[in-house]
C-alpha cells in the first residue's frame, strides 16, 4: 500500500500541481483547503506526511502545526511563500520538521517527501532480534532505533523524525562534538546547506523535551563548535 500525504492549502493550483508530482510518485493523496477539514481528516486517516501551507484564512497553519504535535509525530513539511529566516524558525520551533519557500520547484518538493518518509520510517523495519541490539540505555533515557521511539523512565518522549535521528546520532557517540554542518549532512542525508539555524532550532526543541520528561540535561552545546551527547 502507497503512503498517504495530506495537502493542506487553500490555492487550489498549487494543491492539484502537488498532488499530480505526488500520484505520479505512487503516493496517495488527501487534500484539505482549511486548518478544520485537515484535522477532521486525520481523525479519520493518519497520513504518514503532511504539506502544510502557513498562510490560510481561520486557522493558520502554524495553529494547525501546534494541533498535530500536542499528540502526533508525523513528518510535517511546511511550506509558505515567506522566506525570512524568522518565519523559517518559527515554523520549525511550531512542530515542523522542514520548511520549504513558495514558488519552490515540485522536484525539490519530491526530493524533501522522501527524504522526510526515509528518516521517520525507515529505521522501523527490523527484525525483533536486530531489535534488542538498537536500544541505546541512558540511566532514565531509553532509544530505540528499531522502533524510532525514546522512553524516559518508561514513559514515551514524543520527537519529530529529524529530532530522533539527530539525537540518535549524538546518542551513538557520547562525548563527540558534532557541528551543525556535520549534523545536518548525517541527518538531512544531504549537503549542509549555510543555514545554522535550521539546525539549532531543531536541538532547542529536543533538548527542551528531553529535559521535561528525564529530568537530565542530556545535549551540551560546546560554543564556536557544536553539540555533543553526555551520559
Amino acid at each position: 500500500m502507497s503512503e498517504t500525504i495530506l495537502i493542506v492549502d487553500d490555492d487550489p493550483a498549487i494543491a492539484n500541481l502537488i498532488e499530480i508530482y505526488l500520484h505520479n510518485e505512487g503516493y496517495t493523496v488527501m487534500k484539505a483547503n482549511n486548518g478544520h477539514d485537515a484535522l477532521e481528516l486525520m481523525k479519520r486517516k493518519e497520513p504518514k506526511l503532511v504539506i502544510l501551507d502557513i498562510m490560510m484564512p481561520g486557522m493558520s497553519g502554524l495553529e494547525v502545526c501546534r494541533h498535530i504535535r500536542a499528540d502526533k509525530a508525523v513528518p510535517i513539511l511546511m511550506v509558505s511563500a515567506k522566506a525570512e529566516d524568522m518565519d523559517k524558525i518559527l515554523g520549525l520551533m511550531t512542530g515542523a520538521d522542514d520548511y520549504l519557500v513558495k514558488p519552490f520547484n515540485p522536484l525539490e518538493l519530491l526530493a524533501r517527501v522522501r527524504s522526510l518518509l526515509r528518516r521517520a520510517y525507515g529505521l522501523n523495519v527490523r527484525s525483533n532480534k536486530e531489535r534488542s541490539a538498537d536500544v541505546m540505555a541512558f540511566e532514565n533515557l531509553e532509544i530505540d532505533k528499531a522502533t524510532h521511539t525514546v522512553t524516559a523512565d518508561g514513559k514515551p518522549v514524543h520527537l519529530t523524525s529529524i529530532e530522533f535521528g539527530i539525537l540518535h546520532l549524538l546518542a551513538s557517540h557520547p562525548g563527540r562534538v558534532f557541528s551543525a554542518e556535520a549534523i545536518y549532512e548525517h541527518v538531512w542525508n544531504e549537503p549542509y546547506s549555510p543555514t545554522y539555524t535550521t539546525v539549532m532550532v531543531h536541538i532547542s526543541k529536543l533538548r527542551d523535551k528531553l529535559e521535561t520528561e528525564s529530568g537530565h540535561k542530556w545535549i551540551h552545546t560546546v560554543w564556536g563548535v557544536g553539540y555533543k551527547f553526555d551520559r
